[in-house]
């Protein structure tokens, strides 16, 4: 029978394996939910935001099992303590704004007309959830899509098939149907696709995953959200609060073994300041203690798995042998054998975009440094990437950073801040990392499609 296997990346022994259901078995299951969804849909509202309320408090209150369950899923330190803070923040406010953005939008109610544009759920909601943050990217969707009165179906990663199992025990006590996780391979995940078996389809992860899943619901007409590449930028302007612009984006490049949709990739400082940030920031990043990640003293864990170790080795061997200069010495760090999941981090300066390092995905624990002269060059440089998620700048000019991120091409624009998630603002990329958005009262939009009525009185 067919897996799905978790590999610890911890010592590299199988840490949890499930059988994958046949598609049959997953087509049985899916009209239960369409029945369940309709029940679910006619309850007021408010009874659907308490009980998903109540789903995500019996979530949070699995944390203590469940932070040392992702140190051996993913390698995620057990000293950062999981991901509860923000799935209770998410989750807040998108039942703060449920009644509002859910809200028919009345035109006209006279005596002659009552015109409005109403809401409606779209049905089955179809979440493939990525390994790196299962639990606050599947929230993202799971808990507006619940609200705003769906069916939710979830996908997780094989890397951390636990983290499925755990969302499914906590919305338990939700009607019978209405939440449903799957063990299903990439396969049986496209003919289902292909079937229209979904309303929507939400999917965090890779470039290639994201074509795939297009290419299989190709004309369905099902809608879909996709997040999926990031190498986002941080600019440091020659007026930046130096020191909080190392200590931040140092922790948004390496925070997770670098593996964050949203974490640092690539930096320009400003000449003025680059000698000293540099210094600043291989004086940071050097400290910090590589090891298991059920040890309290662990400040960063190994990559999800030896394939990711091996994929950011080779970029930054092919960037030492183009010319880079690495400012981390990696004999800080002996749990990197250069054979294991455990990785270094590194930073690197004499760097351009002829290098993969500056131009390609990471998604570990590098960063390249490249000096700047002004914000034309930046703009330029930030710009010249397929991906567009989030960037960071750093000054102490609000309308400065306002007028940069206008000429940026992304999702999100921070100043003095990176790697963080406002669920008042849409999350939302450009160019290769997707399209789509989640939270904000947009998600809602992306999870009800809108009825109009014209009720005409004689």
């Amino acid at each position: 029978m067919d897996e799905i296997r978790c590999i610890s990346p911890v010592d590299g022994s199988l840490y949890a394996s499930r059988p994958v259901e046949p598609i049959e078995h997953v087509r049985a299951r899916l009209g239960p939910a369409r029945e369940a969804q309709a029940r679910w849909a006619a309850r007021p509202l408010a009874e659907r935001i308490a009980l998903v309320r109540e789903g995500v408090a019996r979530l949070v209150a699995m944390n203590d099992a469940i932070v040392p369950e992702l140190a051996w899923q993913m390698g995620r330190p057990v000293r950062y303590g999981g991901e509860m803070g923000g799935v209770r923040e998410r989750t807040a406010y998108m039942a703060e704004i449920a009644e509002a953005s859910l809200a028919p939008t009345m035109i006209e109610d006279s005596d002659r007309f009552r015109r409005y544009l109403a809401r409606e759920p779209l049905g089955l909601v179809y979440v493939v959830a990525p390994w790196n943050y299962p639990f606050l990217t599947a929230i993202n969707t799971i808990v507006p899509a619940l609200i705003a009165g769906n069916a939710v179906v979830l996908k997780h990663a094989s890397q951390t098939p636990l983290a499925g199992e755990r969302l499914a025990e906590a919305f338990a006590n939700l009607p019978e149907g209405l939440f449903s996780n799957l063990f299903i391979g990439h396969a049986t995940s496209s003919e289902l696709l292909r079937e229209r078996a979904f309303d929507f389809v939400n999917f965090t992860g890779s470039v290639r995953g994201g074509q795939e899943i297009e290419r299989a619901a190709a004309g369905t007409f099902v809608g879909i959200g996709l997040e999926l590449g990031g190498k986002d930028p941080g600019y440091v302007c020659a007026d930046a609060d130096l020191g909080a612009a190392v200590e931040t984006l140092m922790d948004g490049a390496i925070y997770n073994s670098g593996q964050c949709c949203c974490g640092i990739e690539r930096i320009y400082v400003h000449a003025s300041l680059f000698e000293d940030f540099v210094d600043r920031a291989a004086a940071l990043v050097s400290a910090h203690r590589l090891g298991n990640p059920l040890d309290a003293a662990t400040t960063l864990g190994p990559m999800a798995s030896l394939r990711f170790a091996a994929a950011v080795r080779g970029q930054i061997a092919e960037a030492l042998a183009a010319g880079a200069r690495a400012h981390v010495d990696a004999g800080l760090f002996p749990a990197d054998t250069g054979e294991t999941a455990y990785l270094a981090p590194q930073i690197l300066t004499r760097v351009d975009h002829s290098m993969r390092v500056m131009m390609e995905e990471s998604f570990g624990p590098v960063v390249g440094i490249m000096a700047v002269e002004d914000d034309a060059q930046a703009i330029a440089l930030m710009n010249d990437c397929r991906y567009g998620l989030t960037a960071s700048i750093w000054t102490r000019d609000a309308d400065r950073a306002a007028a940069i991120g206008r000429r940026i091409e992304t999702g999100t624009v921070f100043m003095n801040r990176c790697d963080y998630l406002d669920p008042a603002l849409c999350w939302t990329g450009c160019k290769e990392t997707g399209r789509g958005t989640s939270l904000s009262t947009l998600g809602y939009l992306s999870l009800t499609r809108p009825k109009s009525y014209h009720l005409r009185r004689l």
